[in-house]
């Protein structure tokens, strides 16, 4: 016996994406609903070799569903995650709603499997920001050898983590660059993206933070631990897919480069590419479509006691959402619910 899996969002460009690795990763689904808004009602998906027509997700029965996979933002998953846990259907949702209550577990498979085991408080898994993601599977397997004291992190992050729409403007803005009369202004960021870069990813908040940054604090200390101290700039940068980020990272003990690179090597989920040459280290451009998340320029940063750098690159749409999500799924099953 496999899962009945719900995918709610799947014209979206997460929701898509949690279709594909379904099937690439051989999740055992016995039946797949794929829901979506009115406006894309009847929109057809791909689901392996099979086509998906979409359905309602306002009157969908979420009554003898197993899993459902939520990529509908928080405004849609306010509404109907409730009403999907409440039919005992477990929901695995990519929204920030949920993440910050103490109740419904914030889960990195590599990082904190054992949460998932808490899905029973309410019958709902939340998934990570999606820069978190990467950041705390590369800090986890360090924490746990010489117990991290403080990361400072700065993110350059893609345009797919703000949505179709994005894509969309940065394309149309390198294009009016050099075709006269195609010139587009700003909609989606609040400064041309096309060959720039943008020190804002969400709202302000009263400490001066972003609330991308305030996420990554907020759930790099749920996920890994609580003592860790985070400080982090996030720039949306001029790149389609893959989100970058360089980690500057105190540990209690001292790790030697050398070390740290082997342990990485051994960590789940983590590849290290990380040659002192030339073009030894991943870009973004290469890990789109990957399921891991990329390590390179490992080294000592001699400016404090027991300091290390490091640069770490993932598909923002893989492993910072759709990806974790099904791992999220296995894990589950896995653990608690045993079918397949």
């Amino acid at each position: 016996m496999g899962y009945k899996v719900v995918v709610a969002g799947a014209t979206g460009n997460v929701g898509r994406e949690m279709l594909n690795i379904l099937v690439e990763r051989q999740f055992p689904v016995d039946e797949l609903a794929a829901l979506a808004s009115r406006r894309s009602l009847g929109t057809e998906v791909s689901f392996g070799d099979k086509t998906v027509t979409t359905q309602d997700l306002d009157t969908f029965d979420f009554s003898g569903w197993d899993i459902a996979l939520f990529a509908v933002g928080s405004e849609a998953t306010k509404k109907y995650a409730p009403i999907a846990a409440a039919a005992g259907c477990v929901v695995i949702d990519n929204s920030s709603l949920y993440r910050y209550d103490p109740e419904i577990p914030l889960v990195v498979p590599e990082v904190n499997p054992e949460a998932v085991d808490n899905y029973k408080n309410k019958n709902i898994i939340a998934n990570p920001n999606c820069s978190t993601a990467q950041m705390v599977v590369a800090l986890k397997p360090l924490h746990d050898r010489a117990k991290i004291k403080r990361v400072v992190v700065s993110t350059y992050q893609s345009v797919s983590g703000s949505g179709k729409d994005a894509i969309d403007e940065l394309w149309d803005q390198t294009k009016g660059m050099y075709v006269p009369g195609q010139e587009k202004e700003p909609k989606v960021y609040p400064k041309q993206i096309a060959f720039n870069c943008i020190p804002q990813i969400d709202v302000f908040m009263d400490s001066g933070d972003t609330k991308e940054e305030w996420k990554m604090i907020v759930e790099t200390k749920k996920i890994v631990d609580p003592s860790i101290k985070v400080t982090a700039t996030c720039v949306r940068v001029p790149v389609f897919v893959g989100h970058s980020e360089s980690i500057n990272i105190e540990t209690e003990e001292f790790l030697d480069e050398d070390e740290a690179r082997d342990i990485l090597r051994e960590a789940p989920g983590i590849m290290v590419i990380d040659k002192r040459e030339p073009g030894g280290y991943v870009t973004p451009v290469e890990c789109v479509g990957d399921y891991a998340t990329f390590i390179s320029r490992i080294r000592q940063d001699v400016t404090v006691e027991n300091g290390l750098n490091l640069w770490c690159v993932s598909d923002n749409l893989r492993k910072g959402a759709a990806l974790n999500a099904v791992q999220i799924a296995e894990t589950l099953g896995k653990r608690c619910l045993k079918k397949g």
